[in-house]
């Protein structure tokens, strides 16, 4: 039990200290003017820039309602520099929202207020729009205008829905490559993108920038852990131009894993060494604001110095209806010391948790109650057993995944089977590889009830280029897991397609992350029926 005092600390050093601003080279400079800014990915003719163009970070829009949608911008003219080039005054931004790419039939425009203490980040909550429909958007702000974003609405929560795609990503260290895939989704008719976390990755940058061989200055050399440094991990992730091309695309849902904070960090728990817990609690209070002021998030998501309410439900139509989860602030410490485990007796305790309780019911609570055809559960970590051990007379789990918090998955599962929830889909990120299966009220037995499916979607570029060799092929079997029917270990993300009668995915590979303009393909894809749990590779019965 964490201590409140210790907590109450937490809250009052973020509220109220500042840490001084990094003293950063002049390669900052260097940087942020020759990184090529998206032209928002709706093939408009790019906008023309000053050097003291304070759009330098792009626009986004998120949390997508029937009536509404929340836009974001930064103003950031020099990203990479003390203060992102900005003083310390509030500046008013306007925005606009259109039916028509030139903007000639604006619907709704308004003000908002870019504040030095939320990084000049704005979080435009506009309401009053129609259910289902494409909108343009743009900012303007010291006399300049925006790239031109395409955001959608969520359709009326009672309409009958016929199809509706999104698709989703996680892992992408700067460091390891470019973002391709991001650029791929730009050229799909998506309605959503949902990002299941590691956006960005704490560590210093190397000097070279790794795999995209460009100079780095040296305040971007050290690990994450005061305000200031979070935000300018951000600046520097949020200046690559296909992540920028794909937020100006389409509307995101975001959540966390653990490297917005700190690797495989498990509530108030560092993986690695703090002074103490109330030192960690400050840390991750600066990691939650960054991640903040940096997403597209509505102002009662805001976090309050180490707390920060990100789990959620959004539905679309009667067709879908998205569990968004929150893998990591609330859960157990891992079990046995964490890392890949033997016979951990620890990780079958049912005091332990990864959702914390309290998220554990609302989600089990949710399934039961929804209407909808199809539940995607936006999850962190595999979800499914996954043994690492070749030798059948034993089981090597890791202890991060759910197969660290066995008696928690056995909780949903039971809840999921008892309650006669259908149609459930898991989707996850973090494993950097690319992997589809059954789930199983009982894993140990082959033949015990299919009660979902997962997909896992590989790294956009954690990991570097990967490799085609090896992996599962689709359809295939493990012997270790027999419910795991594809594997691959390359780059990418997954595109998903759901109508009434089924759920569609395709496995969308980037082979090469190395350099820029990599091509994609459809490495594997699955279909699921609705009321015929399990996965059938597209074409067989």
């Amino acid at each position: 039990m964490e201590d409140p005092e210790l907590r109450a600390g937490a809250l009052h050093y973020a509220r109220h200290t500042r840490r001084r601003f990094l003293a950063l080279s002049g390669a900052a400079m260097t940087l942020a003017m020759t990184t090529r800014v998206a032209d928002a990915g709706t093939r408009t003719a790019p906008v023309t820039r000053t050097p003291d163009y304070p759009f330098a970070l792009g626009i986004a829009s998120g949390e997508p309602l029937a009536d509404g949608v929340l836009l974001w911008t930064r103003l950031a003219p020099r990203p990479l520099d003390p203060r992102a080039g900005m003083d310390d005054r509030r500046h008013r931004v306007a925005w606009e929202v259109a039916e028509d790419e030139g903007f000639r039939r604006v619907v709704r425009r308004g003000e908002a207020v870019a504040a030095p203490e939320y990084a000049h980040s704005v979080h435009a909550d506009v309401r009053g729009l129609r259910p289902g429909r494409d909108y343009f958007y743009r900012f303007r702000a010291g006399g300049e205008l925006s790239p031109v974003g395409r955001t959608r609405t969520a359709p009326d929560p009672r309409a009958r829905l016929e199809r509706m795609t999104f698709a989703f990503a996680s892992c992408q260290a700067w460091q390891d490559g470019y973002f391709p895939g991001y650029r791929h989704m730009t050229d799909e008719n998506l309605d959503l993108v949902v990002h299941l976390g590691d956006y960005l990755y704490e560590g210093g940058i190397p000097a070279n920038g790794g795999v995209r061989n460009t100079a780095i200055h040296d305040g971007l050399r050290f690990r994450c852990d005061t305000l200031d440094r979070y935000r300018l991990q951000f600046a520097l992730y949020k200046s690559d131009p296909d992540l920028q091309a794909a937020h100006a695309h389409a509307p995101w849902l975001v959540t966390w894993d653990d490297h917005e904070v700190i690797n495989n960090y498990a509530g108030s728990v560092a993986d690695e060494s703090t002074d103490s817990v109330a030192a960690f609690l400050v840390w991750r209070a600066n990691a939650y604001r960054a991640f903040w002021e940096n997403q597209p998030l509505r102002r009662p998501q805001e976090p309050v110095g180490p707390d920060m309410r990100l789990y959620r439900r959004v539905a679309y139509g009667d067709l879908v209806e998205f569990d968004v989860l929150d893998g990591r602030q609330y859960r157990s410490d891992q079990a046995c010391g964490d890392g890949s485990k033997v016979d951990c007796a620890a990780r079958l305790d049912p005091a332990r948790t990864m959702l914390g309780f309290d998220q554990e019911k609302w989600l089990i609570d949710g399934l039961a109650a929804s209407k909808a055809r199809w539940k995607v559960l936006a999850n962190q970590v595999v979800i499914a057993q996954d043994d690492f051990d070749t030798n059948p007379d034993t089981q090597t789990f890791s202890m991060d995944f759910w197969d660290g918090y066995k008696a928690s998955r056995d909780r949903l599962f039971k809840g999921i089977a008892d309650r006669n929830v259908n149609d459930v889909v898991v989707i996850t990120g973090d494993a950097h590889r690319a992997q589809a299966a059954d789930l199983k009220l009982n894993f140990d037995d082959p033949s015990s009830r299919t009660i979902g499916s997962e997909f896992l979607g590989t790294s956009i570029s954690s990991g570097g280029d990967g490799s085609p060799v090896g992996g599962l092929p689709p359809g295939g079997t493990d012997p270790a897991n027999p419910h795991i029917r594809f594997q691959n270990n390359q780059r990418g993300y997954v595109s998903c397609t759901l109508t009434p009668k089924e759920y569609r995915a395709d496995y969308r590979v980037t082979p090469v992350v190395s350099r820029p303009g990599s091509p994609v393909e459809t490495k594997a894809r699955f279909v699921i029926e609705s009321g015929r749990p399990g996965l059938r590779v597209e074409g067989t019965r």
